[in-house]
C-alpha cells in the first residue's frame, strides 16, 4: 500500500468517530489493552502529561510540548482530530511522523489487528506510542480523544493528568450532567500521580477532590494559583495574546506573548502554565526564557492550527475550531471585539450533537452561509438552515464548504469579516 491508500483503509474500513460518531465509540478498554500487547506495550516505556477536557486540550497540549521542546526535550506529542493531514497527530518535536512509518505500522499490523478491528483512535493511539517508543522520547503530551476513563489514552505511563475544564460535549457517550462529564474525565487521575484542574468550576470540585483524594493524588487548580491581567491581541499581520501573569498574587511574567490569536487562550496559557510547575518539580527543569519561547513559537514548533486563525487580511478571513456551547460562546464574545462592517459566517455542524442551544448563541445580525463538511456525520446545510431560521439567522444553502467559503469571499466587501466555524471539519476543509 502507499500513502493514500493506507489513508484509506484507516479512514474507511475502520470505525471512526469523527466520520461515523456511535459506531466507533468502546464502552470499555479491552481493544485498547490488547493492541498495545500485540504491540509489546509501548505506552509504558516513557512517561506522558496526560490531557483530558472538553474544551482548550488541545492547546494546552501544543503549549506544553512546545515549552518542553525549548527546554530541549524530546517531546512526542499525540492530538486530535487533524486538520489537513493525518500526521498532524503524532510529532516528535516539530517534526510529523514520516509517510513511511504510517504505511509500515499499518502494513505490519493488519493481521494481528483483524482480530479485535480496532477503532481508527485505537489504531492510531498505537501507532503513536510504538513511534514515541522507538523514537526515545524523553516525555510525550497525550490528548484524550472524547472522553477520560475509556479514552484509549488511559493506558499510558502518567507522570500528571491534567483537566482543563467541563463543558457540554458527547452527552449521549459522557452523560447529559456536568458531573456525570466530570466523573468520566476524572477517569484519567491515576493513584499517587498529580492532578492539574484548569478551570475551577464550583458545581463540580467536589468530583475532582473526590476522585483525587480515593487516588491519593495532589490537586491544584490552575486558575487559583495563576491569574492574567493587562490583556491584548495585538493587530499584527499574525494574531498574538499579550498579557501579564502573577503567581499567588506576586509578578511573574511581564509582557508574556503567545503566537496565536484568540484571548480567550488566556485560559490554556494558565494552564499551561502551572502544568510546566509541576513538571519542573517532576524532574523536567525548565528556564523562564524556555517558557517564554515556547509561548511565542508555539505554531512553529508544534504546527497548531485553527485557533483564531487569520487566513486573509482584506477582507479579513478567520477561522476557529470551537464547535460546542462552551467552544463558539469564546468565538462569539471574540467577534464581537473585532473590528468590520459586515460578518460573514460560513457555517456547517455535525448531525449527532444538539444544534440548537449552539445556534443561539450565534450572532443575528451575520449572513450565513449554510453547509455541510464532507464527512458523514456532517449536517445537512437545508436541515441547518431550517433550524437557524427558527432561532433568527438568515442565510443561503451551498453544495459543499468550499462553495459556502467562495460565495462569501465574492460577497464580502475589503472591510468585512469572513468566519468559518461551527465544526471541526468545515475549517479542516477551507484549510
Amino acid at each position: 500500500m502507499d500513502y493514500r491508500q493506507t489513508l484509506e483503509y484507516l479512514f474507511s474500513r475502520l470505525p471512526m468517530f469523527q466520520r461515523t460518531g456511535g459506531a466507533a465509540y468502546k464502552a470499555n478498554l479491552d481493544n485498547t489493552i490488547t493492541l498495545c500487547k500485540i504491540l509489546g506495550n509501548p505506552e509504558r516505556t516513557f512517561n506522558s502529561v496526560h490531557i483530558a477536557g472538553t474544551n482548550g486540550k488541545g492547546s494546552v497540549a501544543h503549549f506544553v510540548a512546545s515549552i518542553l521542546q525549548e527546554a530541549g526535550y524530546k517531546v512526542g506529542l499525540f492530538t486530535s482530530p487533524h486538520l489537513k493531514d493525518f500526521r498532524e497527530r503524532i510529532r516528535i518535536n516539530e517534526k510529523k511522523i514520516s509517510e513511511e512509518k504510517v504505511i509500515d505500522f499499518v502494513k505490519d499490523h493488519i493481521k494481528p489487528f483483524e482480530k479485535i478491528k480496532p477503532s481508527f483512535f485505537e489504531y492510531t493511539f498505537g501507532m503513536a506510542a510504538q513511534y514515541f517508543a522507538e523514537g526515545k522520547v524523553d516525555i510525550a503530551v497525550m490528548e484524550t480523544g472524547m472522553g477520560g476513563r475509556l479514552d484509549s489514552t488511559n493506558v499510558v505511563k502518567s507522570i500528571l493528568s491534567v483537566i482543563t475544564n467541563i463543558g457540554f460535549d458527547h452527552t449521549q457517550f459522557l452523560g447529559d450532567t456536568l458531573e456525570k462529564i466530570a466523573k468520566e474525565k476524572a477517569g484519567i487521575i491515576k493513584p499517587g500521580i498529580p492532578v492539574i484542574i484548569g478551570e475551577t468550576q464550583k458545581d463540580i470540585v467536589k468530583v475532582f477532590q473526590d476522585k483525587a483524594a480515593a487516588c491519593g493524588s495532589e490537586i491544584s487548580f490552575a486558575d487559583q494559583d495563576y491569574k492574567a491581567q493587562n490583556i491584548s491581541l495585538s493587530k499584527e499581520e499574525y494574531p498574538e495574546i499579550q498579557l501579564d501573569i502573577y503567581r499567588k498574587n506576586d509578578p511573574y511574567l511581564k509582557n508574556l506573548r503567545a503566537g496565536i490569536g484568540g484571548t480567550y487562550q488566556v485560559k490554556n496559557i494558565v494552564t499551561a502554565l502551572k502544568t510546566i510547575n509541576i513538571l519542573n518539580d517532576a524532574g523536567y527543569p525548565v528556564t523562564i526564557e524556555n517558557i517564554r519561547n515556547g509561548f511565542e513559537e508555539v505554531i512553529k514548533n508544534t504546527g497548531l492550527q485553527g485557533r483564531w486563525q487569520i487566513l486573509k487580511k482584506k477582507p479579513l478571513v478567520i477561522c476557529d475550531t470551537g464547535h460546542n456551547i462552551d467552544g463558539i460562546s469564546e468565538v462569539v464574545n471574540q467577534i464581537k471585539s473585532t473590528s468590520y462592517n459586515n460578518l460573514h459566517f460560513v457555517l456547517g455542524m455535525v448531525n449527532d450533537k444538539e444544534v440548537e442551544p449552539v445556534l443561539e448563541k450565534l450572532p443575528r445580525s451575520a449572513t450565513y452561509y449554510f453547509c455541510k463538511a464532507n464527512i458523514p456525520r456532517g449536517l445537512d446545510q437545508e436541515i441547518l438552515r431550517k433550524e437557524a431560521f427558527e432561532k433568527g439567522l438568515m442565510g443561503e444553502c451551498y453544495n459543499s464548504v468550499q462553495e459556502a467559503y467562495l460565495a462569501a469571499l465574492e460577497s464580502a466587501e475589503e472591510n468585512d469579516l469572513v468566519f468559518i466555524g461551527g465544526s471541526t471539519y468545515v475549517v479542516a476543509e477551507v484549510l
